[in-house]
């Protein structure tokens, strides 16, 4: 049995962070290794010490981050690099696809340009090479007439279009190692399955090695060749993807494969009141032109209604691109559109901005992208308490951190991190945050957008059990957008399908899942449960 020079050796890897409360161990003295054109999966809980592997490797830990131990990609040690040595590895020889796109790319150049960088800075490629290879990753990672999206800002995407976006750049230079931390997260399963199908062929055809981060088990089943299940910055266990998801050896690896939704939410009657009732919702981006002007219109939602009564769930699903987001801020009026907005009985859709401040208290929003969402400068006991600040002004000091720090442990939370900062927190943690502080005003509505995207199977059970929760004592409404269809099923009593911004099919949630009418529907649903199939099946592993 022939043994291979590991690409990537990594030796009592250790990472701390120093943090007004102490120091955080985040990784504890892990080992692990990659082989040339090895697919391996590192899995475990939100804050188990995943992507500061990530980082490590690529020199960009957080400026109170530190990092000893040994990291060798192809014999060299990275860790005693310089910043100008990593310069030239990072990009070309290893890249990286961030958890979340909107914090990686910039917001004031066009992600065209984004994609082009790469290529004229380790590539060697003239502009107009450069926009050709761009245009050709573009479609490559399945975006939407990509001369008209080459020319867009990040913020004129959805979440999972700027996710590919991440995707594109991070492949431009074809690398000899392809780290992904959660490279998936924000896509529908479809396009989920198309993105894995292009990383899969990338393998197979420049022997490329791939880093795959995720806390979802279904893509590692499907997609790796071995795996390593980490909790609280250790290796609890590794080996053969089959061998890990046939015969797992330790108690917490049988936890993370057994935990899936569970429940079904009984229907809401008619004879609840509405709460929120939008009609012919209408979102356009871009100028209708004119003389000499192509017209850049285009219209993310159009004539869309709801009705959304008390103690209800709508489940809004659909592929990336399809609307869903931008409607759900569209009836809470954070984004610019037309329609018929009205909030327990009073129209909203013409209010001035500031009559709709007192309103904020009681609908709510928890984002998509929490690290964009959550102030860099601000602590996590501040960034809870702002609302509480704003909305409930007779509130004592003590009385705001009281709520604060009970509504932090509702979300798993321990309150020993309150004076930590977002950035020293995992992706799955931060989104935490973002529920926790949208849920301390006690709301009556909430838009929750991808809620629990972020979150490992076992920390979204509890999260979901406490959306439950606090919808039967408080009567809370929920618009819970989400690409996940298991989740869906189990917390949602109705369901809107959307496609190209306009909503092609809704009704009770047992309905749309047992007897779906559209055939969009049905190859949603399809391929939401059965994404080996989608990829053919699971690759070949490599034998070391």
């Amino acid at each position: 049995m022939k043994t291979q020079t590991p690409v990537l050796a990594i030796d009592n890897l250790t990472v701390d962070f120093d943090t007004p409360d102490g120091t955080v161990h985040a990784v504890k003295g892990i080992s692990m290794d990659i082989a040339p054109g090895e697919i391996v999966a590192i899995v475990g809980e939100s804050g188990s010490g995943k992507s500061q592997i990530a980082m490590s490797t690529l020199g960009i830990l957080a400026s109170n981050g530190r990092a000893s131990g040994q990291i060798r990609f192809k014999g060299q040690d990275l860790l005693g690099l310089s910043k100008k040595e990593l310069n030239t590895i990072r990009g070309s020889k290893i890249s990286i696809i961030f958890q979340e796109p909107m914090t990686s790319l910039d917001p004031l150049y066009r992600v065209g340009e984004q994609i082009m960088e790469p290529l004229r800075s380790h590539g060697g490629y003239s502009k107009s090479e450069a926009r050709e290879k761009a245009l050709a990753l573009m479609a490559q990672v399945q975006i939407p007439d990509p001369e008209r999206r080459f020319k867009s800002y990040p913020s004129e995407m959805s979440g999972g279009q700027r996710q590919r976006i991440m995707i594109a750049m991070a492949l431009t230079n074809s690398p000899d190692l392809l780290i992904a931390d959660e490279p998936t997260t924000a896509l529908d399963v479809t396009t989920q399955a198309e993105i894995l199908k292009l990383l899969a062929s990338l393998n197979k055809e420049l022997g490329m090695s791939i880093v795959f981060i995720t806390h979802d088990l279904g893509i590692v089943e499907a997609f790796a060749d071995r795996v390593y299940v980490m909790q609280k910055g250790i290796v609890k266990e590794f080996g053969d993807t089959q061998q890990i998801f046939t015969s797992p050896k330790t108690d917490y690896t049988k936890t993370l494969l057994a935990a899936e939704p569970e429940g079904a939410k009984a229907p809401v009657q008619d004879s609840q009141s509405i709460v929120l009732k939008a009609e012919k919702m209408n979102v356009t981006y871009g100028n209708a032109g004119g003389f000499l002007q192509k017209d850049t219109r285009f219209h993310a939602v159009k004539d869309t209604s709801l009705t959304l009564r008390e103690g209800q769930t709508i489940g809004l699903v659909g592929e990336s691109g399809s609307g869903k987001s931008t409607l759900g801020r569209a009836v809470l009026r954070l984004t610019k559109g037309t329609g018929n907005i009205v909030y327990l009985g009073r129209n909203i859709d013409g209010l001035p901005l500031a009559a709709l401040k007192p309103l904020r208290e009681e609908m709510q929003m928890v984002f998509q992208d929490p690290y964009g969402s959550l102030s860099p400068r601000m602590t996590v006991l501040s960034i809870v308490e702002e609302g509480l600040l704003t909305h409930c002004p007779e509130m004592s000091r003590s009385e705001r951190e009281a709520l604060a720090l009970d509504t932090l442990a509702k979300v798993g939370l321990d309150q020993s991190v309150r004076n930590r900062f977002p950035h020293e927190f995992s992706g799955g943690q931060r989104q935490r945050i973002a529920i926790a502080r949208a849920m301390v005003l006690q709301p009556k509505v909430v838009v929750l957008d991808e809620p629990t995207s972020a979150l490992d199977r076992t920390v979204q059970k509890e999260v979901l059990d406490l959306l439950r929760s606090l919808q039967k004592e408080f009567g809370l409404s929920y618009i819970f957008i989400s690409h996940d269809l298991a989740v869906i099923k189990v917390m949602a009593d109705y369901v809107m399908v959307m496609r190209h911004g306009e909503i092609i099919e809704e009704g009770a949630t047992q309905n749309i899942f047992e007897r779906p009418q559209k055939d969009y529907t049905k190859s949603l649903i399809a391929s939401s449960f059965n994404l080996k199939e989608l990829l053919g099946g699971r690759k070949q592993h490599l034998t070391l």
